[in-house]
């Protein structure tokens, strides 16, 4: 039987104080954000009227207008108000796209990326082409979230045009630089409630949270922010024992407990989507995979548990992990704004208004938190030898910097001078691969086994390859087992792709081993990709038919930075950094 859930005491701001009842008054919430998924009210329409529908729409000839006449034009729009689908359909439109010329649109995420550049993929354009002739437009979508290319790619923006006005002299200099456009969207007003004091277990306070709402809140469905995957798993679990003695004391409305979060298998996502009866409500629980990424209709409820799990690099140790932090204000107010899409809402947050008050108003950029090896490498290619004067919107630490520059080196890529070496300078730079990865793949071929080291190197570019369903997760890892050897994650991941082609691509097969059919798919394609450029570079292609002996030697031909060297006092001593580390159970 469930335990009972207690009380879970909220306040809102600008009534009389903790403790006195909740009013009707609405508080709107700011919002700035993108999205991949968007529910279609008007799905029914021909695409012309439901293009006029949107918000962006009666702004069009104003849009081209500010794009006529500044050099860089910041367009401000909620989520769902046709910015990124729109603005790119108005420039070809009005002849930007005529005589072979290109509107290029950048987004932060490959999946978001179907037509268009991911923001990574035009900084590698700049490599062969630095002045992009072929472009009339760049639009750098989802800026705002400021991922290490976005930054990257508006530095070099910067940079491009720069150059371009010192040199030409016919360029009109009444042409203003820069403007700013808001667009509107379709937000309603959201009601904020904070706790009246700190809870120490936000999961336990999420699970009361959202039988609260149940139990005394009209209409709509919930939604509801964790961390990340575990979390999720728990309070699913948990929401469905409570949704369970719910129903036994015969109330009419039923929960439907859903999981949200980026490793989930795509038909599993879609339920989030999925139109239920009026004696249904929706709970989703996920991770910030649904602050930006995506817009769930009929969600009037958020609970924001106040964390969220971000890559960190560290470098004084060169690992880079994931580690949970408070989330910022901005994020906090993304959140809120997910409950004011079709109606207005409301927000629970699991903390107090003082703490949200201390709060940092944004994000920290990833290029403050990420390994700079990769970027600091695409720059010198781009022939940006002075990488410490380049225009980063964020300058990233000067530790982060010193160790990017001193593995660059130790990798063979950078000479004392710290210029790009011919020619494995100029051939790790064109993997668009960690430098390491790309190292490794260019021994491979010394060490007889370039095609296990392909298929590695591929497999590790991918994310949640294992699935763990929480209803079969004894025999998911039962199975996952089979795949296990004690070498190591690396061999794991080419006995699961090399076990993949032997059942020919086969999506029942992966079903049956608990793994991600897309995931293997995409490391195929990744892995044909690497195969052209081992052959450009005229590696041969070898094989160590089994023996896993040179590929453990070649992985550690890249990776040797991450070696460390077993004590007598049972710890472990970085080879590199000379400092102690221990292994971290899973």
């Amino acid at each position: 039987m469930a335990a009972p859930v207690g009380p879970v005491k909220f306040w809102r701001p600008g009534t009389e104080g903790p403790g006195v009842s909740i009013s009707e008054e609405r508080q709107s919430i700011a919002e700035n954000s993108g999205t991949t998924i968007v529910y279609n009210p008007y799905a029914a329409l021909s695409i012309e009227q439901q293009r006029q529908k949107l918000p962006v729409f009666k702004l069009r000839n104003h849009i081209l207008y500010l794009i006529e006449n500044y050099q860089t034009v910041v367009i401000v729009g909620e989520t769902g108000c046709g910015k990124s689908t729109q603005i790119p359909q108005y420039l070809a439109e009005a002849g930007w796209t005529a005589e072979g010329r290109v509107v290029g649109v950048t987004q932060p995420r490959r999946v978001a990326a179907v037509t268009f550049l991911t923001d990574g993929m035009l900084v590698r354009e700049m490599m062969i082409d630095p002045l992009l002739t072929k472009y009339s437009a760049i639009m750098l979508d989802e800026a705002h979230e400021r991922t290490l290319y976005t930054d990257i790619a508006i530095g070099l923006l910067k940079k491009k045009f720069r150059d371009f006005f010192n040199q030409n002299e016919t360029s009109d200099p009444t042409r203003d630089t820069c403007v700013i456009l808001t667009v509107e969207g379709r937000t309603f007003p959201v009601d904020i409630f904070y706790l009246q004091s700190p809870v120490p277990d936000y999961i336990k306070s999420t699970v009361e949270t959202v039988v609260k709402i149940h139990q005394t809140e009209g209409d709509g469905d919930i939604l509801a922010f964790l961390t990340g995957q575990e979390e999720v798993e728990t309070v699913v679990s948990m929401l469905i024992e409570q949704a369970r003695a719910l129903a036994r004391t015969g109330m009419k409305r039923h929960l439907r407990v859903l999981p949200m979060y980026a490793g989930l298998p795509s038909f599993e996502q879609m339920k989030v989507f999925e139109r239920v009866s009026r004696s249904v409500r929706k709970v989703i629980v996920a991770t910030n995979v649904a602050e930006t990424s995506i817009t769930i209709s009929g969600v009037v409820y958020v609970i924001d548990c106040g964390f969220v799990k971000l890559r960190a690099y560290n470098p004084r140790t060169a690992i880079e992990c994931l580690v949970v932090v408070p989330v910022s204000q901005a994020s906090a107010n993304q959140r809120a704004g997910r409950g004011g899409r079709s109606r207005s809402g409301k927000c629970y947050r699991l903390y107090t208004e003082e703490a949200f008050d201390k709060l940092p108003e944004s994000t920290v950029p990833e290029m403050q938190r990420s390994n700079l090896a990769p970027v600091i490498l695409q720059l010198k290619a781009l022939g940006i030898d002075n990488v410490l004067r380049f225009h980063f919107m964020s300058p990233p630490p000067a530790q982060s910097m010193v160790q990017a520059l001193e593995l660059l080196y130790a990798l063979g890529g950078l000479d004392k001078d710290c210029r790009l070496t011919e020619p494995l300078g100029m051939r790790i730079a064109e993997f668009p691969l960690n430098p390491m990865f790309a190292k490794m793949l260019l021994e491979s071929g010394n060490f007889g086994c370039s095609q296990e080291i392909l298929s590695i190197a591929a497999m590790m570019q991918i994310q949640n390859i294992f699935v763990v369903p929480s209803n079969q997760k004894s025999q998911a890892i039962r199975v996952h087992r089979k795949f296990a050897v004690e070498e190591g994650d690396h061999l794991t991941m080419l006995n699961v792709y090399e076990a993949f082609i032997k059942h020919n691509k086969n999506s029942q097969w992966c079903q049956e081993h608990f793994l991600n059919y897309k995931g293997l798919v995409r490391a195929a394609t990744v892995r044909e990709q690497l195969k052209k450029l081992l052959v450009k570079f005229q590696v041969p292609k070898k094989s160590s038919e089994g023996d896993p002996d040179p590929v453990l030697k070649c992985i550690v031909s890249g990776f040797f930075a991450n070696a460390a060297r077993f004590h007598s006092t049972g710890a472990y001593h970085l080879s590199l950094k000379a400092k102690r580390a221990k292994v971290q159970d899973q």
